[in-house]
């Protein structure tokens, strides 16, 4: 079996495996080989991985020769042109979001896992890439927030004055979110925390943060650290709830996703219009549509005085530690589906591996992923 490792596209400085991972990798008998430069972003040179015997190669070689693909993004029109018939692609693909990219695999008889659909279940934690790029993504919202901002996050006490702490509203519980709480909180910040799950309360003001508790929230308890839809009747007290939070913050830090489907809307334009000049808001829902009114997909937007990030990849700005927690993910669900003879051995009677399958053998399997594109295809 002949796993490549693929340069990720449009400015990822990740790679999914670094050379001392791949070494793992080949170790167990699995040939490996990158396609130059995939690493070098995440200061891993084509230098090291030839150190550990791992050769480099150009990408149409890498394409036409791999049985397994190792590619956080999807893949291009151009490179399904390239690859093997029935290869196998690891990724993060979000399905239910994009599934009509998947109906387009699913005709091309790829095997596809993507692993933010890896259930969340304890077994599964050394695979779960959610997870693991959004503590990263968290801690890096709080710092690029305090580059942003045009004031201290501590208070002060000097001979010229005292200077008040940031105010920081995050919305969202999650592991980004929670990250995000212990950042701002490291940095000086008071935190206001909202969040549809009353379960987190206790976790979160173990950070020493306050929460913003609004009844009648739809249980959460199953949707994998996502948020769920809510009433119309909980979505308007949450509103009036957080009207009041986002016209004192200095930062806002937004996270709340569902899964399939648009992000949800928190903070209306009326809102954005009692923000302070010279407050920050980062939205890492932004991929999906974000959680703030005026936020644009990878745009930094002015508004009134107010700084809107859209930005749902932050993990990738941290490359290093992001692709060496990455890898160690993949690395873990490839020893799942590998077999003692270094060949793939896929068993659907696995969850993690039922779970985490969107494509194979010309049909869409993953039943979610289907109901949204309607049909399996052969």
């Amino acid at each position: 079996m002949i796993v490549g490792i693929l340069k990720e596209q449009h400015g990822d400085k990740r790679v999914s495996l670094l050379p001392e991972q791949a070494q793992a990798l080949a170790a167990k008998k699995v040939q490996v080989m990158v396609e130059s430069n995939a690493g070098a972003a995440a200061f891993a040179s084509d230098d090291a991985y030839r150190a550990v015997h791992i050769p480099t190669v150009s990408r149409k070689e890498l394409l036409q020769q791999s049985d397994v693909l190792l590619s956080i993004h999807p893949l291009s029109t151009t490179d399904l042109e390239l690859i093997k018939p029935h290869a196998v692609v690891i990724g993060v693909f979000q399905p239910l979001f994009n599934h009509a990219l998947m109906k387009e695999w699913a005709h091309r008889s790829l095997t596809t896992f993507s692993l933010d659909m890896i259930p969340r279940t304890t077994r599964a934690q050394s695979m779960d890439v959610l997870s693991s790029q959004a503590n990263i993504a968290g801690y890096r919202s709080v710092l690029l927030a305090a580059t942003l901002f045009p004031r201290y996050f501590p208070m002060f006490m000097t001979a010229a004055g005292s200077i008040a702490p940031a105010k920081v509203l995050i919305l969202g519980a999650g592991v980004a979110g929670l990250q995000a709480i212990a950042t701002a909180r490291r940095l000086g910040a008071v935190v206001e925390v909202s969040d549809t799950r009353p379960a987190v309360k206790e976790e979160v003001m173990s950070l020493g943060a306050k929460f913003i508790e609004v009844d009648g929230a739809a249980d959460a308890s199953k949707a994998g650290g996502y948020a769920v839809e809510q009433t119309e009747e909980y979505k308007q007290k949450q509103q009036e709830r957080l009207a009041a939070s986002v016209a004192k913050s200095d930062i806002i830090i937004t996270t709340a996703q569902i899964p399939g489907k648009k992000a949800p809307l928190l903070i209306s334009e009326a809102m954005l219009d009692t923000m302070k000049p010279g407050s920050v808001i980062i939205d890492l829902a932004a991929s999906t549509g974000g959680n703030v009114f005026a936020t644009r997909n990878n745009e930094t937007v002015q508004r009134n005085g107010v700084t809107i990030v859209g930005n749902s990849n932050l993990a990738a700005d941290m490359p290093f530690d992001a692709s060496k927690l990455y890898g160690k993910n993949v690395l873990n669900f490839l020893q799942l589906i590998t077999g003692a003879d270094a060949g793939l051995q896929l068993n659907f009677d696995d969850d993690i591996v039922k779970g985490s399958c969107i494509t194979h053998g010309g049909n869409i399997v993953h039943e979610r992923v289907e109901q949204l594109v309607g049909s399996s295809y052969a």
